[in-house]
């Protein structure tokens, strides 16, 4: 499975726009660097591209070995993305691949990765023109950007990666791709980290929701929705709707606890000690708060929209909403009221988290993927 791989050089170019100082200050970083740690014994070498100033500089211990090319001089970012598309000497590794973390910014890393000559890899967690469809229209100019640029992306990547099968028929369909360029690697769970807590306590009705405070993830209707419960809602995570938010619940009477963004690491002991993972969002990409709270063996409610339906058996590994404050609030009363359902839920959730989404698993398919670029060079 890994063979040659050793004489590789993956270069992962950011997010237009991150940098691992972002990632650090909302408590992503410890889990999305994770699989590129996991990656460097098999590899010849590893590199983040960021969008982050000389202050990125400042994890180059922490990623141990893992290069760290960042806006250390301060240019603009205009120049500084062309530097990126012309940044040759960061390409003189004799196998180079390059990869994309998300859409946004995949333009960069597929024009760095033609003029230098080497292969690329565009993945997308989510379908970003579906996310600015439903925040500005299907008709709109940003929308019509947005399916060009994927047009763009995906017609020209030498491999596609997303995290469902979902987004991977949509592509197929809508930008008519070859269903072999597009490989599903979904995310990760650190399930050494999310795990069940034996000692969890007795039930407080504690629901714990993790999750950006933004339109999509319907938190005014989980508000209404649990609005008069005897409940306990605590609400992990930032966002331009946080003060929103906290208003309407001091408004309306809404016990609720706004806790910011957490460090990672400190996630399973707050889920753990929850009764209920919620996530009544509109639509997801492949919600990894979701995974986590599943991998603690956490009861969870999800709507029965995209991203979340195709995580979710309905009463076994949990329990799938409707997207109104009336069918959350249903949802909320019916699971909280049955221990049984609960444990049953959970234990079926924790199994299939490990079974699917462990990092060992993703690991081999990511290994996989590369090895198959390679082998397709060579032949």
């Amino acid at each position: 499975m890994v063979n040659h791989l050793s004489n590789i050089h993956l270069i992962l170019f950011f997010t237009r726009g991150v940098s691992l100082k972002m990632w650090s200050e909302i408590g992503m970083f410890e889990r999305e660097v994770a699989l590129y740690k996991a990656l460097q014994p098999y590899l010849g070498g590893v590199s983040f591209v960021t969008y982050g100033d000389r202050n990125d500089l400042k994890y180059k211990e922490t990623l141990r070995g893992i290069q760290i090319l960042c806006n250390r001089w301060g240019f603009p970012n205009r120049f500084y993305c062309w530097l990126l598309m012309n940044f040759y000497p960061l390409f003189w590794k004799k196998a180079t691949i390059v990869k994309s973390n998300q859409i946004q910014g995949a333009d960069i890393a597929l024009k760095a990765a033609r003029r230098a000559g080497k292969k690329f890899i565009a993945r997308c967690g989510y379908l970003y023109s579906y996310v600015i469809e439903q925040k500005y229209g299907e008709n709109s100019h940003q929308a019509f950007n947005a399916h060009f640029l994927e047009q763009n992306i995906f017609s020209e990547a030498d491999q596609i990666v997303v995290t469902t099968f979902f987004i991977r028929q949509i592509i197929i369909e809508r930008y008519k791709i070859k269903s072999e360029k597009i490989i599903v690697i979904p995310n990760y769970v650190l399930t050494d980290l999310f795990y069940p807590d034996q000692k969890r306590g007795d039930s407080r009705n504690r629901i714990c929701f993790v999750g950006r405070l933004d339109k999509e993830k319907n938190l005014f209707a989980l508000l209404k929705a649990v609005k008069g419960l005897n409940l306990e809602l605590v609400i992990v995570g930032s966002g331009p709707l946080r003060k929103e938010l906290e208003e309407k619940a001091h408004k309306n009477g809404i016990s609720v606890q706004f806790w910011g963004n957490i460090p990672h690491r400190q996630l399973p002991q707050i889920l753990n000690s929850s009764d209920l993972f919620i996530l009544p969002s509109l639509y997801e990409g492949h919600p990894k708060a979701l995974l986590e709270a599943m991998a603690c063996g956490l009861p969870v409610i999800g709507t029965d929209v995209p991203g979340i339906r195709e995580l979710i058996t309905h009463r076994e590994t949990g329990y799938l909403s409707g997207t109104s404050p009336e069918e959350i609030r249903e949802a909320i009363k019916e699971v909280l009221a049955d221990r049984p359902l609960r444990e049953r839920m959970g234990r079926n959730a924790r199994e299939f988290i490990v079974e699917n989404f462990s990092l060992e698993r993703i690991l081999r398919m990511e290994l996989e993927l590369l090895q198959e670029l390679v082998e397709g060079d060579s032949n």
